[in-house]
């Protein structure tokens, strides 16, 4: 399903009137249609498969000798995202971190953001989004036990009502094995690492 751009056009002129504003004045003549192709962008995930990027998994058990099973966790830290709350219709824009127990297979970690980015493209909460991408992953992959940390800024927080510019939101989301306490306390820690790949953080 694709976002009507026409209609949204046309009701943004209606919005644009509504306010007191004339959306023939030259700086709102093109409004419309640039809010419309923004919406088919911020939308594009409606309707769409969340799973799909994962599609084609790798094998862990089975490759080159000697064979193995899988045991630690893969993750994938700070997935850039954005959002738009469906209660107001504004912009959340955020982390993503993602860690995974796998099965018998893994996936290319590319995929990961993909799911991400068709979850986010849709009107959201973010408790709901973090529920979403975790069950996504956990059931196409078979996972022994999945983890999704997000830490958004929203404006409906920072630019209305209180008017909170710093404040940030963090949820988490867990499943399978990832759901134990200490299990989820050693991946968060993880993550909270920070740096780059390798760094010795003493």
């Amino acid at each position: 399903m694709s976002v009507d751009q026409p209609r949204v056009a046309a009701l943004v002129r209606e919005l644009i009137e509504a306010i007191g504003e004339d959306p023939a004045r030259p700086g709102l003549v093109g409004t419309p249609d640039r809010v419309a192709a923004s919406y088919a962008e911020f939308f594009a995930g409606v309707g769409e498969d969340p799973a799909a990027p994962l599609a084609h998994t790798i094998s862990v058990a089975h490759g080159p000798a000697p064979e193995t099973e899988p045991s630690g966790a893969v993750i994938l830290r700070d997935i850039q995202f954005r959002s738009t709350c469906e209660h107001h219709l504004l912009s959340f824009l955020g982390i993503a971190h993602i860690a995974y127990l796998p099965g018998s297979a893994v996936v290319g970690l590319g995929a990961l953001p993909k799911v991400v980015d068709i979850l986010a493209a849709r009107p959201q909460v973010q408790e709901r989004l973090g529920e979403q991408i975790a069950d996504t992953i956990a059931t196409a992959l078979a996972a022994r036990g999945v983890l999704v940390v997000l830490d958004a800024s929203h404006q409906c927080v920072t630019a209305r009502g209180g008017r909170q510019p710093l404040a940030s939101t963090i949820t988490v989301a867990a499943r399978g094995a990832l759901s134990e306490p200490a299990a989820r306390s050693e991946i968060i820690a993880l993550i909270a690492r920070g740096g780059d790949p390798g760094t010795d953080p003493r």
